[in-house]
């Protein structure tokens, strides 16, 4: 009985290895398999987080241009408004200067009294140069080709002379610049 179960024994081995052989090869391929798919899941996962972050890394970049163009426009807007926050009093005070001007040249007609016309020069003189340090220019007119962005026509009359023909031959009202920016037309008139 010894020689039987020995050769029972034996066979059963063989058995065993070749079955744990086909097994082994089974649980490797699908355990390899779940390794595939792990890694396409990872890889997947990586994919995804990737694009989230470039995502955001746009949105982040837009965002910030953004600001950054906002900040840019609203110290514009800061300094132009600086630059002509005084507009509406300077137009109001125009007229004012108009009025120092044409007093100026009545009293050069009259010799009545002499302390009066210098008192309303050094006036007119103070206030001119108040006017011109907070930015106001006059539009020198007189001679100079009509232009729009300037000028304003009230009429016109036949020229004087040949090299007045399209050009500003009297000016009505001065005009006045505060900066860059024309807050009174000239208003001239045109010879043709």
């Amino acid at each position: 009985m010894a020689k039987k179960e020995k050769q029972h024994i034996s066979e059963v081995e063989k058995e065993t290895p070749e079955e744990t052989s086909s097994e082994l090869k089974q649980k490797e391929e699908s355990s390899s398999k779940k390794k595939k798919s792990v890694k396409k899941e990872k890889a997947s996962k990586e994919k995804e987080l990737l694009e989230k972050v470039n995502e955001a890394n746009d949105k982040y970049l837009r965002l910030y241009s953004e600001f950054d163009n906002y900040r840019k426009r609203t110290i514009k807007e800061r300094i132009e408004l600086s630059k002509t926050a005084s507009e509406e009093v300077i137009i109001d005070l125009l007229p004012v200067l108009d009025d120092f001007e044409r007093a100026i040249q009545s009293n050069e007609a009259s010799e009545d009294c002499d302390a009066i016309k210098d008192g309303i020069n050094l006036i007119y003189n103070k206030f001119k140069s108040t006017l011109e340090k907070k930015g106001l220019k006059p539009i020198e007119a007189t001679g100079d080709e009509f232009d729009t962005d300037f000028h304003e026509a009230i009429t016109q009359i036949p020229a004087p002379s040949d090299d007045l023909k399209g050009k500003i031959v009297d000016e009505i009202e001065k005009g006045y610049q505060l900066g860059d920016k024309v807050i009174r037309f000239s208003k001239v008139v045109i010879g043709q």
